[in-house]
């Protein structure tokens, strides 16, 4: 991976793990077998140092990945526009990684993770929605190569 150009930009692996956190839902950035890049927003939680996200059986991405389990995944937090600047406040953290399906336990916890992070105070109620679901749905590891983050105002 190339070197942040802005190190003064650069955020803290602290900073990084906090936003893959609280973020509310990121991009998945894949390649199709035609060298078409594919980017769709997805709901998805960061545990033990990967990104997990539920999906459909088939799909765009499911088939990008296939091919080419190499993806990009992003999110943003906090933005702020400085018009009169010709600014903006912002923080960013972007990860490179391989996509995989996984299953059995890892995919239930994965699945559990979810629900912990979109639905706190619907733990019981999620529970019974993913084993009436349980057939239709698969979840996708992303395990992290690499991650950076970026935000503005730079550090001082």
């Amino acid at each position: 991976m190339k070197n942040m150009r802005r190190q003064d930009k650069q955020m803290s692996s602290v900073g990084v793990a906090d936003l893959l956190t609280q973020a509310e839902y990121g991009i998945v950035s894949t390649v199709g077998e035609d060298g078409q890049p594919y980017g769709v927003p997805l709901n998805y939680v960061f545990k033990e140092n990967a990104i997990y996200f539920h999906c459909a059986l088939v799909g765009h991405k499911l088939d990008n990945i296939e091919k080419n389990p190499q993806v990009s995944f992003c999110v943003v937090g906090d933005v702020e526009v400085l018009p009169a600047e010709f600014s903006t406040n912002f923080e960013s953290v972007v990860v490179s990684g391989v996509a995989s399906e996984v299953k059995e336990t890892e995919r239930y916890n994965a699945l559990e993770w979810l629900l912990e992070k979109y639905s706190p105070n619907f733990m019981e109620e999620g529970k019974k929605y993913i084993e009436k679901l349980d057939k239709a749905t698969k979840v996708i590891k992303i395990e992290i190569q690499h991650m950076s983050g970026k935000m503005a105002p730079a550090k001082i």
